[in-house]
Order: structure tokens, then sequence, then C-alpha cells
């Protein structure tokens, strides 16, 4: 897994959609504990940003793939999504 400079873990394409969403509900609960400084606040919260950024990316791609999938009648065939 990737980290960053600090030793904290990086997102990582190698990582679910789940795994992102249950590092994000982590972050959130950490945040509203309200337990920390100003600047480890702000850098768990851009983290948490990170995190919700490839989580929509992740779902945007998986919507297409069904779309694809589903105007084929539901023949499984890969297509490229840019396509």
């Amino acid at each position: 897994m990737a980290t960053k400079k600090d030793g904290e873990a990086a997102p990582s394409a190698a990582k679910t959609i789940e795994q992102d969403l249950e590092d994000l509900e982590k972050i959130v609960s950490h945040l509203e504990k309200d337990t920390m400084g100003l600047e480890e606040s702000i850098d768990l919260f851009e983290k948490g940003v990170a995190l919700s950024e490839s989580a929509k990316q992740r779902l945007s791609e998986a919507e297409t793939r069904v779309e694809i999938l589903m105007k084929r009648g539901g023949k499984v065939e890969a297509e490229p999504f840019g396509k």
C-alpha cells in the first residue's frame, strides 16, 4: 500500500470502494470527537476528501460498466470506458 511522507496510508487503486468508505467513516468519527488540534483535523479532513473523491470515481466507473452491459442486452464484452 502506498504511504504518504508522514506514514499514513494514501488512497490506493488496489483498495476497494468498501475499504475507502470504511476509512472515510473512521475519519468522520474521529473528527466528530473533536479531540485533536486544528492542523491534525485539517489533515484528516483532506484525507477524507481524497477518499470521497476516490469512492465517487469508482462508483462512476461501475455505473458506466453497468450501462454498457445493459445496452448490449447482458452480453459481457470488454469495452474501454471512453468509447
